[in-house]
């Protein structure tokens, strides 16, 4: 059986056609950069999210959940340095008016070019945006005569740098409103909310809190689908540590978290940590996971080590004192006393992840059959645990009894996991329709099963079919789905 290579074009198509993404408001021309899941891909992205929450919550002892308001005091976008520093360099082509954020433009401009050149453009850019040397990138630009994709000139304003918040008004009269911005991420909401969760919670260092939620960047150029998008989800934990071991747990998480990608099917050779060049003001360490995606290796979670940073800035702004207070001793035998943990920071998103089992998922497969014909299918080998549906119940026919002892089955495993019921359609469409969507057990319901009790089960990734007992298959996709 010979598998396609995977087509990134196509697995988009194919989000559309059987109900995983939409284009928003798509009746309206829809809303660049922004996209709505269809039934097929909410239920995938809470398997995962739910895959995440279980991970961190429930697995380990120390961690625990939040849910933070996306409305949050402006001051706290302050006191993290958002207002001042989340800013990309940008730069506008004076012909078409066409405005790119300048390491998406090198980064296309070294695509065309060969490995070796590419990799070297890359390398200068990469040095000059840890100097933050703004007219060294122009320089870097015009001497490759990195051109405007729709202009086709080099014709470029010099670089600056935007701030990538929402902003917003708060109140019931325009004219009397404050100023709010919509997070452009979930960790301050950890942040802030610190001291309730470790005083509510009798929480011991070190400890984290975890949180999923939808944050919203002003991206200037949103591309690839769901990877870069103008609002997408986060999954971020917090890990508060004592100072001085926070790169101890800096490379505990970093090897955890690539693990936990391992455990739901990304293999390990599609991933690896790239060390940032240029940290974050707030960072003494950082790294990437990245993931092979069909346009090359990007990044899919980071890993920080945000030192005291955090705590400190919304201590000093708020007139707070955020610190805990350790009854531990230390190697010298004496209390640790009052401290501002540091933290070591895991964030992945969610809608990455989502593209990232979707890349590897997706599959055209061509083969010949024992008769010399061809035969072919699109399927969606997502894993069994985290698919959306598990079990497609299919009737043979719509008559003789078969669809009630169908339903019957249908309303005995639905309790358990999602499962999905069809009688429209020959029997080879439907399997092909479920292996399209990405369903890993399909059950037939035909007249042996009047006869004897029994149904086949067909596995979606080899095509295998067997017969067993009715009374067995709950247990058995139940098993099979871990």
């Amino acid at each position: 059986m010979a598998n396609e290579t995977n087509n990134f074009p196509e697995l988009i198509s194919h989000c559309k056609e059987y109900g995983y993404i939409f284009q928003s408001s798509e009746i309206y021309d829809g809303l660049a950069a922004v996209y709505d899941y269809g039934q097929l891909g909410a239920q995938l992205k809470k398997n995962l999210r739910d895959e995440w929450w279980k991970s961190m919550t429930q697995m380990h002892e120390n961690i625990v959940g939040i849910d933070a308001a996306i409305f949050m005091h402006p001051t706290v976008w302050k006191a993290s340095g958002h207002v001042d520093n989340f800013s990309d360099p940008m730069i506008d082509n004076r012909d078409s008016n066409k405005r790119y954020r300048v390491d998406h433009l090198i980064e296309g401009h070294a695509e065309t070019l060969d490995k070796e050149a590419g990799e070297a453009l890359l390398a200068e850019m990469d040095k000059l945006i840890a100097a933050d040397d703004l007219p060294g990138l122009k320089n870097l630009i015009e001497s490759n005569k990195i051109k405007c994709a729709i202009s086709k000139t080099c014709n470029w304003t010099d670089i600056r740098q935007f701030n990538l918040m929402f902003s917003t008004q708060i109140g019931s009269v325009a004219e009397e409103s404050d100023t709010i911005y919509l997070r452009p991420e979930t960790a301050q909401g950890i942040f802030v909310n610190f001291l309730n969760v470790q005083k509510t919670g009798r929480m011991k260092i070190p400890f984290g809190i975890a949180q999923t939620g939808k944050a919203f960047r002003n991206e200037i150029v949103a591309r690839q689908f769901i990877f870069r998008m103008r609002e997408f989800e986060q999954m971020e934990m917090q890990f508060f540590v004592r100072p001085g071991t926070q790169m101890e747990w800096y490379n505990f998480w970093k090897d955890e978290r690539k693990k936990w990608h391992q455990s739901i099917g990304i293999p390990g050779e599609k991933l690896r940590f790239h060390d940032h060049v240029k940290l974050a003001h707030y960072a003494d360490a950082a790294l990437d996971i990245e993931f092979e995606f069909p346009f090359g290796w990007k990044e899919l979670e980071g890993i920080h080590s945000r030192t005291d940073f955090d705590l400190t800035q919304h201590a000093k702004f708020s007139k707070k004192k955020i610190q805990y207070f350790d009854n531990d001793l230390n190697p010298e035998g004496k209390p640790y006393g009052n401290y501002t943990p540091f933290v070591v920071e895991t964030s992945v998103g969610l809608d990455r992840l989502f593209l990232t089992v979707m890349s590897l998922a997706y599959a055209e497969e061509k083969w010949t059959k024992e008769d010399g014909s061809e035969d072919s299918r699109v399927v969606l080998r997502i894993p069994a645990k985290i698919a959306p549906t598990k079990l497609a119940i299919l009737p043979l026919i719509k008559k003789d009894g078969l669809p009630e002892i169908a339903k019957e089955l249908m309303n005995d495993c639905k309790g358990s996991f999602m499962c999905f019921y069809e009688e429209k359609d020959a029997i080879g469409k439907r399997y092909r329709r479920m292996d399209a969507i990405g369903t890993p057990f399909c059950v037939t319901i035909d007249h042996q099963t009047k006869e004897d009790n029994t149904v086949t089960i067909r596995y979606r990734d080899d095509m295998r079919q067997e017969r067993i007992a009715l009374t067995e298959v709950k247990n058995l996709v139940s098993k099979l789905i871990g």
